[in-house]
């Protein structure tokens, strides 16, 4: 008798940003293998290595990062610059037995790793080897929802139903989020909760501004359930209110986010955090072709966008800089516009689909099947926990 055989051994080089940790950590435990975490400490201004596409270490500081020594990973998965370089290295090392998975944007050609994994928002060239979901990895399943729901039930149970959810972000590229946005938020906001006649749900984020949260905290038209976000809470409601959610009001910033209000499969409101000439909805048809659209739309827009200097270098960056040091949301707005996944808020809801879209993390795991000439464990089960943002 054979001897059973092993799974494979998997690594994850984490990323530094919290988004990007999700996404590796929802695909590590979709796969169902074990896999084990490096977290590294980048040197603050080595960027020859990852300019030239190295394949070296030289952008880590060993001494306060975790060991990368054999046994090697049958398959490594991996985002973010910085980390390109070490994949790279970690294959050769392993003689190019080790697979390279890579999530998002790349700074180098896609030949160099054996499946990426990306996003419409990034310029990633098509490639044989490239897979282009609709929405970011999430691990956000029907039984972490459910859990979830249990939960947080009891303690919402005096507010009348439905239930509008509402998740924040912040400032993020081309776009800043100030008190205007904040106070057209709440305008909106409190015009389709009076129109639907329940509650509202509010949830900040870490990169929410004070004056975001505030303004909502200030009006008392509407019921209300409002959550400050706080590092570590393991109080944080912001699953509950997700699963609770009759609709969800998502700002279009951010793009897990986005994910994840899809995930509960409720109706889901994009709230532009811009305006005007700056605004995302004026992009999106830019990004659509519709030049005159977006002309109009700007003219039409009487809401004054909040100004950043930051906000505004990036949107010039995206124009005329080169297109790897930037990201496009304004591809991924249209692609779900486009879908009838969401609607912008102020906009009439899609009619329901019948044909369920595509599910990302299952498209993700047969790619890796094919890859590693194994189907994972947890392509036959689907559903993982969710750490709130």
């Amino acid at each position: 008798m054979s001897e059973p055989r092993r799974p494979p051994r998997v690594w994850v080089v984490d990323s530094h940003r919290s988004g990007e940790k999700t996404q590796l950590r929802a695909l590590a435990q979709a796969l169902g293998w074990p896999f084990e975490i490096k977290t590294l400490r980048y040197r603050r201004f080595e960027t020859r290595t990852t300019l030239l596409r190295g394949s070296d270490l030289r952008g880590i500081d060993p001494a306060h990062s975790d060991p990368l020594t054999p046994p090697w990973p049958d398959l490594l998965l991996s985002m973010g610059m910085r980390n390109e370089p070490v994949a790279r290295w970690v294959r050769a090392q392993s003689g190019g037995r080790t697979r390279l998975v890579f999530l998002g944007r790349l700074w180098s050609d896609p030949a160099h790793f054996d499946l990426v994994i990306t996003t419409p928002q990034y310029r990633v060239p098509d490639r044989p080897n490239v897979l282009r979901n609709a929405l970011p990895l999430h691990p956000l399943g029907p039984a972490t929802l459910t859990r979830a729901a249990a939960r947080w039930a009891p303690a919402l149970a005096h507010l009348p139903r439905p239930y509008l959810t509402v998740n924040i972000g912040g400032p993020s590229g081309p776009y800043a989020f100030g008190p205007r946005a904040a106070g057209r938020l709440v305008r909106d906001t409190l015009a389709l909760a009076r129109q639907r006649g329940g509650a509202i749900l509010v949830s900040s984020s870490a990169r929410t501004p004070r004056c975001a949260i505030d303004a909502f905290a200030a009006q008392d038209a509407v019921p209300m359930q409002l959550y400050r976000w706080t590092p570590d809470d393991p109080d944080n409601p912001y699953l509950g209110f997700l699963a609770l959610a009759d609709e969800v009001i998502v700002t279009a910033d951010s793009i897990s986010m986005l994910s994840e209000a899809h995930a509960t499969g409720k109706p889901v409101h994009m709230f532009d955090t811009g305006a005007g000439g700056l605004g995302m909805r004026r992009d999106m048809a830019l990004a659509r072709g519709g030049a005159e659209a977006a002309r109009a739309l700007a003219r039409h827009d009487r809401d004054r966008p909040d100004i950043a200097p930051g906000a505004l270098a990036y949107r010039a960056l995206m124009r005329w800089g080169w297109k790897h040091l930037s990201r496009d949301i304004s591809r991924m707005h249209l692609r779900l516009v486009r879908s009838g996944r969401m609607v912008w808020l102020g906009d009439p809801l899609p009619a329901p689909q019948h044909t369920p879209p595509p599910d990302d993390m299952a498209r993700a795991l047969a790619r890796i099947a094919d890859l590693m000439g194994v189907t994972p464990p947890g392509a036959r089960r689907g559903d993982t926990a969710l750490s709130p943002p």
